[in-house]
C-alpha cells in the first residue's frame, strides 16, 4: 500500500470518528481542548482566550475542504461564534491569536472568501502586530513577560503573512521577518536544536535569560519546540522567499530526525532522562507536518519518510479510533514539569489530520 493509500484509508477513519466528535462537542458550551471521562472538557485557563481554540474549528475546516460535508462546515462555524467571544477578553489574549484566528476565520476565508471572515482575521493579525517590540521580537506573554520571547510564536506568524497579502501593508510582514532574525539568532542553537524561551531587555534588545521552559530544563530539547522551529523556520521560507530561513528548518528537522527512537514517538523533551518516558504525541504530529511542507519544498526524501513512519506510529499505537473517546492521540503532553502527562490535546489531532491530508496529497488548506 503506498502512503497516499494508507493516509486515504486513516483519513476515512476520521470522517467516522468526527461524528462523535461533534456529537460530543454538541453536548458543552466551552470549545474542546482534552478529554475527561469520556467527554470534552476545555482548557484550564483563560475561557474562550485559552490559546488552543483554534484548532478544533480548524479541524472542521480541514475536513471540509478535504470533503465538501456540510455537517463539518457547521460546527466549524459554530465553534467560531464562540470563539470570537475571545475578541472582547482583551486582557487574556495573547500571542496566540495566530493559532486562534489564522486557522479558524482565515481558514474560512482562503475557501469562501467574505468580509466578515477577512475583518475577523485582520483584527486578529493587528493585535499580534501590536505586541511587536521594536528591538525584533513579538511579545508572547502577558503580566511580567514583557520581555519574554517564545519558539511557538514562529507559528504564529502566518497571521502576520496573511494580513501582509490581504491589505498589501508590508508592516504585518516586516515584523514577522524581524522576529524570524531574532529567533534565528538567538534561539536556534549550532546543532539545530531550539530553545524554548528567550528573555529579553524589553528596552534593549539584550538577552538575559534562556530558561527551560516546557521542557526538562535550561539547555534541553522540548520537542513541541523543535516542531514549531522545524514548521516555523519552514513556513517563513515560504512565505517570505528566504532560502535562510528554508535552510534553518531543514537544520532544526535533520537534528530531529537524528534524535528520534525506533518507535518513531516523540518524547516530550529529547535530552530527558530515559526514566519516566513521557510522550507528547503533539510534538510527533506537528514535526511531522513540518518535515512534509519541507519535503515539499526541497524534495528531500528522509523528511517524507520519517513524516510517514510518525503518522503511522501515532495511528498504530497512540490513537483511539472507537467511541471511548472524542478525541484520537491519547497520549499528548504540555510540559515535562506539569501535571497533565499523555493525555489527549485538540491540537494533537488537528497535526495529525493535517499532517495525513499532506500524505494524501490532497491539501487545500495552509497556514
Amino acid at each position: 500500500m503506498t502512503d497516499r493509500e494508507w493516509a486515504g484509508e486513516r483519513l476515512e477513519q476520521i470522517g467516522r470518528k468526527a461524528t462523535g466528535m461533534i456529537k460530543k462537542a454538541r453536548e458543552v458550551d466551552f470549545i474542546p481542548y482534552t478529554v475527561q471521562n469520556g467527554s470534552w472538557a476545555c482548557g484550564p485557563m483563560d475561557g474562550m482566550a485559552w490559546w488552543t481554540n483554534g484548532f478544533y474549528p480548524a479541524f472542521f475546516w480541514q475536513l471540509y475542504a478535504l470533503t465538501g460535508e456540510g455537517l463539518y462546515r457547521e460546527e466549524a462555524v459554530r465553534a467560531q461564534c464562540l470563539l470570537d467571544k475571545a475578541f472582547e477578553d482583551f486582557p487574556h489574549l495573547h500571542h496566540d491569536v495566530g493559532f486562534m484566528w489564522r486557522i479558524s476565520s482565515g481558514f474560512q476565508y482562503d475557501l469562501e472568501g467574505g468580509q466578515e471572515a477577512l475583518q475577523k482575521t485582520l483584527y486578529a493579525a493587528n493585535l499580534l502586530l501590536g505586541r511587536y517590540n521594536p528591538n525584533g521580537f513579538i511579545r508572547a506573554w502577558n503580566g511580567d513577560c514583557v520581555g519574554w520571547a517564545i519558539i511557538d510564536c514562529m507559528m504564529n506568524l502566518s497571521l502576520l503573512y496573511f494580513a501582509s497579502e490581504k491589505t498589501g501593508d508590508p508592516r504585518f510582514a516586516l515584523a514577522a521577518q524581524r522576529h524570524a532574525e531574532t529567533v534565528r539568532k538567538h534561539f536556534i542553537r549550532e546543532n539545530g536544536s531550539s530553545e524554548h524561551i528567550v528573555i529579553f531587555d524589553p528596552m534593549t534588545g539584550d538577552v538575559l535569560d534562556k530558561p527551560g521552559g516546557q521542557g526538562y530544563g535550561p539547555g534541553s530539547e522540548w520537542t513541541r519546540g523543535q516542531g514549531w522551529a522545524a514548521y516555523g523556520f519552514s513556513l517563513a521560507g515560504r512565505h517570505l522567499k528566504r532560502e535562510d530561513f528554508t535552510q534553518t528548518a531543514l537544520n532544526v528537522a535533520r537534528h530531529a530526525v537524528l534524535q528520534l527512537g525506533e518507535n518513531d514517538l516523540c518524547p516530550v523533551d529529547f535530552l530527558a532522562p530515559e526514566s519516566p518516558l513521557i510522550y507528547d504525541d503533539c510534538a510527533s504530529a506537528i514535526l511531522a507536518c513540518a518535515f512534509l511542507d519541507l519535503h515539499e519544498q526541497t524534495g528531500d526524501p528522509l523528511l517524507k519518510t520519517k513524516a510517514s513512519q510518525m503518522l503511522h506510529a501515532l495511528s498504530d499505537h497512540h490513537a483511539s479510533w472507537g467511541e471511548e473517546s472524542p478525541a484520537i492521540l491519547q497520549h499528548c503532553t504540555g510540559a515535562y514539569h506539569g501535571k497533565d502527562h499523555e493525555i489527549p490535546m485538540i491540537y494533537g489531532d488537528y497535526y495529525f489530520l493535517e499532517g495525513l491530508i499532506r500524505l494524501a496529497g490532497k491539501i487545500k488548506l495552509r497556514w
